[in-house]
């Protein structure tokens, strides 16, 4: 909490400028929270943390704490300048009084103390206060360190006999008072301590602040704000959690930070300035609002990233206030990202192959594997409400649009060879998702489900059920054909359609997405789900309620079932996630047991070595023999009866469903993905052979 103030600071009260009062705040708070739920008093937290982060960001703080106490309450500190203690002259009030009692009023009007804050609009630290039963505000500023106290927003002192408590007696101020002393500190130690209790007459007592959150937001914070140190505290449970968050690398550290695939290109920062002019409403010497021209000063700063999948993920900030639904900024971001990737994709057409019968590129090819974080610096800026989520000045879209395509443009058409490289691979992959959204679509066209006359849309080779129920249905993908046949008959044609597959499909991983559709199998699996691929892939319209990989019990089975599961974790990611595919578990092995004494005949199937020993352990111990035991190679060597009770009827087959419940195990996914079938050699050799002593030898068709 220490810092040193210069001598030639001027941040004091005659920056404040006060508007208007806190009636409304408690009698219509969702005007300016949102809601009165968790967001809204999660919405608190953040006006009081941004306030501290704009001392930060206009270099006065290096470090803030967020402490959770066990009593509902919650603290801020921070090592900034602290809040003005003087008078404000025109009203007679403290600044301290000013700033968390009038609406409107802070140091972030008339531009004379911050280029550019978070807590814009003036009324943060206000309607917290009217919002909370109790808040306490200390000051450490020249020497001294000043406290002032208020319940539901009115100014006065509270009795606390060493702890505080919002029941604890008070005693409202009668006429203005400045703030109480109450010790004294060295000059160069400045910065402010807010606490607070939510005010638990407008917020319910079920709503308590989310600490997990407040960590996303201040790692968040932490990577917009490089060098800026943020630590929580949870003091809330039996031992006290701790969580400390500091990055010096930027939005680049971000972008990484973001980023859920393998790259294609390095992290590229795209910065710059610009200057436009705005007309707003300033107090003159006689606190009369006139309208006036400034010159505001716009600063951009982007990261961005592409990768090999097809999720996008963008997240933009105006100093650094998160904009989840976007505004000009990210208007302006989309469209220079468009024209100039169409514009350098149009120079060097020929060599992409592009002739005049493809389409536009569009955004949804543009952004397919971008990772993005967009950031803008503006002074005072217009958001659509003080939730802040859509940021409204609209010099901004241009500025961020002229930013964008002149660096963009410098470094795709780079002679320098890292840029040209990554270049030559970003437009390919650009006109690979082209060609996969129009194939996608066409595929999406021919493919759902038809009538008796026209079956002959969709592969010859697909042996399709009877019924249109899609939950009830299943596709089971066969390796080879003499699988098919025995599958054939062993299964339920009323909801059971079997697909064969020649052996092992193309590895996507390492693949383009355009040799992915050109691949037989591959697009036929595509066409035969019926439901597209990739960004375009509509769960909804799926043709079955179940897909199942049907491989042979042996290394190559299990090979085979990779690459498909690569295929569709990659393409088809939303099958996945909903729990509809499966693999079918069929058996290594069938013991047949000779009929002995009154006993008949019996058939046993096991699934492994060790099952098969210990059935054969538990038989000796009996005194029985088998006649015969039959080890399967594939699933070509079971006849029908025996594919169809073992693998495929529903009441005595087994069938492993792969799922992937949440974010970190479809990160966990594609991780091992990317390890087994993608392009980097050394990690996968180590990962076979550390595991090479619990491969059963005898399960290799050698």
């Amino acid at each position: 909490m220490i810092h040193h103030v210069s001598a030639s600071s001027d941040y004091t009260a005659r920056h404040l400028s006060v508007l208007e009062g806190l009636e409304a705040v408690r009698k219509r708070p969702g005007m300016y929270i949102g809601s009165t739920d968790s967001r809204g008093l999660m919405h608190c937290l953040w006006e009081i943390i941004d306030n501290a982060v704009d001392e930060s960001l206009d270099g006065h703080a290096t470090t803030i704490d967020i402490i959770l106490h066990d009593d509902e309450s919650v603290s801020v500190i921070d090592d900034g300048r602290g809040i003005p203690v003087d008078v404000v002259e025109s009203l007679g009030l403290s600044g301290v009084e000013v700033v968390f009692t009038k609406l409107h009023a802070g140091g972030k009007f008339g531009g004379g103390s911050y280029s550019a804050s978070g807590g814009l609009h003036g009324v943060g630290a206000s309607v917290v206060n009217a919002l909370s039963e109790r808040l306490d505000v200390e000051v450490d500023r020249g020497g001294k360190t000043h406290r002032m106290q208020f319940r539901r927003g009115e100014p006065g002192s509270y009795k606390d006999n060493g702890v505080p408590a919002p029941a604890n007696p008070f005693t409202p101020f009668t006429e203005a008072t400045m703030p109480r002393v109450t010790g004294k500190v060295a000059r160069r130690i400045t910065g402010t301590r807010v606490r607070y209790w939510p005010d638990r007459q407008i917020f319910p007592k079920s709503e308590v602040f989310d600490v997990d959150r407040l960590i996303e937001r201040a790692r968040q914070t932490s990577f917009l704000v490089p060098g800026l140190t943020l630590r929580i505290s949870d003091e809330r449970g039996d031992a006290p959690v701790l969580s400390s968050f500091r990055h010096d690398g930027g939005v680049e550290d971000f972008v990484d930070f973001l980023s859920p695939d393998q790259p294609v290109t390095d992290t590229w920062r795209l910065t710059g300035t610009g200057t436009f002019t705005e007309t707003v409403q300033q107090l003159d010497s006689k606190g009369h609002l006139r309208p006036q021209d400034v010159e505001r000063e716009c600063v951009v700063d982007i990261a961005l990233r592409w990768g090999s999948d097809y999720d996008t993920v963008t997240r933009s900030f105006v100093n650094i206030i998160a904009t989840p639904k976007g505004g000009t900024h990210v208007t302006g971001f989309e469209q220079a990202l468009v024209k100039t990737l169409r514009k350098n994709i149009d120079s060097v057409s020929r060599r992409l192959k592009i002739t005049a019968k493809d389409p536009k590129i569009e955004k949804d090819d543009v952004m397919a594997g971008l990772t993005a974080v967009v950031t803008v610096r503006v002074p005072e800026p217009q958001f659509e409400g003080q939730t802040k989520e859509v940021l409204g000045t609209a010099p901004v879209r241009g500025i961020v649009a002229a930013v964008v395509e002149r660096e963009l443009d410098e470094i795709l058409t780079s002679g320098k060879r890292p840029f040209k490289q990554q270049s030559a691979l970003l437009l390919e992959k650009i006109v690979g998702e082209m060609r996969t959204r129009v194939s996608a679509r066409l595929h999406k066209e021919i493919s759902r489900r038809k009538n008796a006359l026209e079956t002959s849309s969709l592969p010859s080779k697909l042996v399709d059920c009877r019924s249109d129920d899609v939950a009830r249905s299943e596709l089971f993908i066969v390796e080879g054909q003499s699988a098919l046949g025995t599958a054939r008959d062993a299964r339920d044609s009323e909801f059971q359609a079997l697909l064969p597959i020649r052996g092992k499909i193309l590895n996507v991983q390492r693949a383009s997405a355009t040799d992915v559709l050109k691949n037989a199998e591959c697009a036929s699996i595509i066409q035969v789900i019926g439901a597209g691929s990739g960004r375009s892939f509509d769960l909804d319209s799926a043709r079955y309620g179940k897909v199942v990989l049907m491989t042979d019990a042996d290394v190559d089975g299990a090979h085979i079932r990779t690459l498909l599961l690569t295929f569709l974790f990659k393409y088809m990611r939303p099958l996945v996630e909903d729990g509809r595919v499966y693999a079918a578990v069929p058996p290594l092995h069938r013991v047949e047991l000779a009929a002995q004494g009154r006993r008949q005949k019996e058939i046993h199937y096991t699934y492994s070595e060790e099952e098969l020993n210990v059935l054969l352990k538990k038989l000796t111990q009996q005194g029985r023999t088998y006649s015969s035991l039959q080890r399967y190679k594939g699933l070509g060597e079971m006849d029908a009866h025996q594919l169809a009770e073992t693998t495929m009827e529903p009441a005595h087959r087994t069938l492993r469903r792969i799922t992937s419940a949440d974010e970190v195990a479809m990160a966990r996914a594609s991780t091992m993905f990317e390890l087994l079938m993608g392009n980097d050699v050394a990690p996968r050799k180590e990962f076979i052979v550390a595991g090479a002593d619990r491969v059963d030898a005898g399960l290799i068709d050698a």
